[in-house]
């Protein structure tokens, strides 16, 4: 394995932690009860995805653009095909990448609509990691 290819890999795994910690605190949020602030847990499953989408990008070396869009990321990912229609859900998160985070930009979270977020992102997960394992990383 050459260094570059060391370096992707790396790369990879740095945006898989990131997002791993976005996961975590969205879980936790929900925690909070009464007082959980659900925009922010699903922004916060918004962001987890977002990197793990980034992270499968990195690893096939292809530059995308800072955006917050999961379609575009979707359709920038190779090998889609596999597994590209099981996150189609995963578009449905993409709103609250702004929605969550501005105010009189945002709208209410309901507690259902950041668990669904919660669910699609760990789906997400699991398709992207199963995808990169097949590739020989492990996370």
């Amino acid at each position: 394995m050459s260094a570059t290819d060391r370096e992707i890999i790396l790369k990879v795994k740095q945006w898989i932690v990131y997002g791993d910690e976005d996961l975590q605190l969205a879980r936790h949020g929900l925690k909070l009860a009464s007082s959980a602030p659900y925009r922010l847990i699903a922004y916060h499953a918004q962001q987890c995805a977002e990197k793990y989408f980034k992270a499968y990008l990195i690893y096939y070396r292809i530059d995308f653009p800072y955006t917050h869009n999961i379609s575009q990321l979707l359709e920038l990912c190779p090998d889609k095909r596999e597994w590209g229609a099981s996150l189609e859900e995963a578009e449905e998160l993409t709103p609250f990448a702004i929605t969550a985070r501005y105010p009189g930009e945002d709208e209410a979270v309901t507690e259902a609509e950041a668990k669904r977020a919660i669910g699609i992102t760990e789906e997400v997960c699991a398709t992207i990691r199963a995808a990169l394992l097949k590739k020989g990383i492990t996370l």
